[in-house]
């Protein structure tokens, strides 16, 4: 299974295992989320192979769909890409479940950071969105407060930074960092 037909198949995929979530605080389906951060990946050249790991990057995290169904479904290339981007235990504190992103992103593949990128550019762009909307209100959703956030984004501009540094991937970063200034006000 290749090109657009691996796609469709993770939007099917990923829209079944996330029916009936929603963005945090809002009303607005999940699937939203993953089929933003597919946009990013596409928009930046990326391959199919990466964008249905971006499809599929919260289906571990976030629903009852095992990494085994992944690699079985999807294969072994996307069922990594989709544990990279995974956090490993929901039932952690905010605080050391970021700093494990953080760690983690020095290590993976250049792809897995790739990915991670487009997912976190695709939840800033929500949080301006919403600030816009909303106010400072939007912070109250959130498990943790604008200060750790600020904290939490700073740091994976820094990292992401020093991990990127191909001429292919600054347009995405760059627009991370806008983004990340525009919230934070950095």
């Amino acid at each position: 299974m290749l090109g657009p037909d691996m796609i469709f198949k993770a939007i099917e995929f990923a829209a079944r295992a996330h029916t009936g979530q929603n963005r945090k605080g809002t009303k607005i389906p999940y699937i939203v989320h993953p089929l933003g951060v597919a946009k990013v990946l596409i928009d930046h050249g990326s391959p199919d192979y990466l964008v249905a790991a971006g499809i599929l990057h919260d289906t571990t995290e976030d629903t009852p769909v095992t990494l085994e169904q992944i690699t079985e479904t999807f294969g072994p290339r996307i069922a990594e890409l989709v544990k990279d981007s995974s956090e490993p235990d929901k039932s952690k504190k905010w605080e050391d479940r970021k700093k494990h992103t953080i760690e983690q992103l020095e290590t993976i593949s250049n792809e897995a950071v790739i990915l991670a990128l487009a997912d976190k550019l695709d939840n800033i762009r929500a949080i301006r969105e919403d600030l816009e909307r909303s106010g400072e209100s939007v912070w109250k959703r959130f498990n943790a407060p604008k200060d750790q956030q600020k904290w939490y984004y700073e740091s994976l501009v820094r990292v992401i930074s020093s991990r990127l540094t191909d001429e292919h991937s600054m347009p995405m970063l760059n627009l991370f960092r806008q983004e990340v200034t525009r919230v934070f006000g950095l």
